[in-house]
């Protein structure tokens, strides 16, 4: 797993975050290295995922960034091209990529966040991706499940984000390598 906040269980116990769920429901079948960092940049995870490739040799990789990119204003080109290229490197590393798309407010704007979204759904159409839309579907609407700062979501989403998760991310685990 490389990805953002969204992912490392923030203002939480990390037992309660999803990809510590999602540890408990495929093991021991399956590993489950959080290599997500609260406040990562698609920059930091080009950073972090060769070190994190060498060390762990994943059969899969779970990508979630970008949306601190877009929280940001970074260019959509830029986000679009450091997340490919981190695609590069995990598929060149022999890992599957399940790539996991995010949304950022919409006080950005539609000419932005139209276009920043996409990028994910591109990126996974390009590289043959498993692929989630949104990470947070069906929690980030709903603000008993968010926290105050209406981005992070509490310990009571994470149930629902492995479910997100886990639609895109099981047959995965079910194919030959």
């Amino acid at each position: 797993m490389l990805g953002d906040s969204l992912s490392a269980a923030y203002r939480m116990p990390k037992e309660q975050g999803w990809v510590n769920l999602l540890r408990q429901r495929v093991k021991p079948e399956w590993q489950v290295i959080n290599g997500a960092v609260s406040g990562a940049t698609t920059a930091q995870g080009l950073s972090l995922l060769p070190g994190l490739l060498k060390q762990h040799q994943p059969e899969i990789l779970i990508l979630e960034l970008g949306g601190n990119d877009g929280l940001q204003g970074k260019p959509i080109k830029h986000i679009t091209q450091n997340l490919e290229k981190l695609v590069l490197q995990a598929k060149q590393a022999g890992a599957t990529v399940v790539l996991l798309g995010i949304r950022i407010p919409s006080n950005f704007g539609s000419r932005y966040t139209e276009p920043f979204f996409q990028q994910y759904k591109k990126i996974a159409k390009k590289h043959g991706l498993a692929y989630h839309p949104f990470l947070l579907e069906g929690v980030a609407t709903n603000k008993s499940l968010m926290m105050n700062d209406g981005i992070h979501p509490k310990a009571a989403a994470q149930p629902k984000i492995l479910e997100n998760v886990w639609g895109v991310l099981k047959p995965e685990l079910k194919k030959p390598k």
